[in-house]
């Protein structure tokens, strides 16, 4: 599942929010969401900022399967 996909599915668990007013929580236009969601294409930061205006926690670690170590 692409990193569009799970947002979208937030903003439906977080009350059917809308595009665009995610991107006004996130002071951008919905044209330029709509366009990062369309690629898929979002920057750590992208992901850390729209979980911090979402009241979520975002965090993106790789975890070595033989050890369970995380990185």
């Amino acid at each position: 599942m692409g990193m569009s996909e799970k947002i979208r599915i937030l903003l439906i668990k977080k009350g059917n929010m809308s595009i665009t007013n995610l991107a006004n929580l996130l002071n951008t236009s919905a044209q330029n969401l709509n366009s990062k969601l369309k690629r898929d294409n979002f920057t750590e930061k992208d992901l850390q900022e729209i979980a911090k205006v979402l009241n979520c926690e975002y965090n993106a670690e790789f975890i070595i399967k033989e050890t369970g170590e995380k990185i």
